[in-house]
């Protein structure tokens, strides 16, 4: 699954560590979601997106295969 969490930080100007204390996951969780090593959970998902006034698709697009 792709994302734009990464892009998101940036317009908002907060780091990772920021946003993992934002949503209550650990800065790790964070990192691994932004390289696409981890899916996140559909609450999580609507928190990240939540944080950032978007959608989750805005935030979040599956991948051919996913």
């Amino acid at each position: 699954m792709k994302n734009n969490i990464k892009v998101q930080r940036a317009i908002k100007g907060i780091t990772q560590q920021v946003l993992a204390e934002q949503v209550g996951v650990s800065r790790q969780s964070i990192v691994a979601i932004e390289q696409g090593k981890y899916v996140p959970s559909t609450l999580l998902a609507l928190k990240i997106a939540g944080y950032f006034v978007k959608g989750v698709e805005e935030i979040f697009e599956l991948e051919e295969g996913d």
